[in-house]
């Protein structure tokens, strides 16, 4: 029965600041046998409220974060595949090479973007899921490894070819 009062104080204490859908937080079970999908809880646009246990509060900060990085870096690879496309047609006239390179590199970083979107949310997903089930570890898996050296690998690769073209129209 305490257990029931805990969860109205938390419920109750719980009171967001901007909540355009009017949803009411979900309470998270944290507990071993616990196997429902956090994010399929009704209702769907209802934040997440778990109980702070240990260093429960501080591991879901930082999985956010690493959620906000990823995101970040999404953005970033985003603009510059924009600016890939555009800043060859901007000072000078391109040449056939750089007119050959632009499009195919803005669709790689495009590409690449939307790969470090799709892989920091399954990971949220993922390490918010094994939370409620009290089964998480922090570490970061072999797919967010691959798409991080992709990403730097092309990140090289494009300083490369960027400074070659420049040499070059000189």
């Amino acid at each position: 029965m305490a257990e029931d009062g805990d969860a109205i104080s938390i419920l109750s204490a719980y009171e967001p600041i901007y909540n355009p859908f009017k949803s009411d937080p979900v309470r998270v079970k944290q507990s071993n046998s616990y196997h429902s999908k956090v994010f399929l809880e009704r209702p769907l646009l209802g934040a997440l409220v778990f109980e702070n246990n240990a260093s429960d509060a501080r591991d879901h900060c930082a999985n956010e974060r690493t959620f906000l990085s990823w995101l970040r870096l999404s953005v970033y690879m985003a603009i510059v595949s924009v600016a890939i496309v555009i800043s060859f047609h901007l000072k000078h006239r391109p040449t056939p090479t750089e007119l050959r390179l632009a499009l195919p590199f803005g669709i790689i970083f495009w590409m690449l973007s939307l790969a470090c979107l799709v892989s920091g949310l399954a990971n949220y997903i993922k390490t918010v899921s094994r939370y409620s089930r009290r089964a998480a570890l922090v570490q970061s898996g072999w797919k967010t490894q691959v798409i991080f050296t992709v990403v730097a690998a092309a990140i090289v690769a494009a300083c490369v070819l960027f400074l070659s073209t420049n040499a070059s129209s000189r």
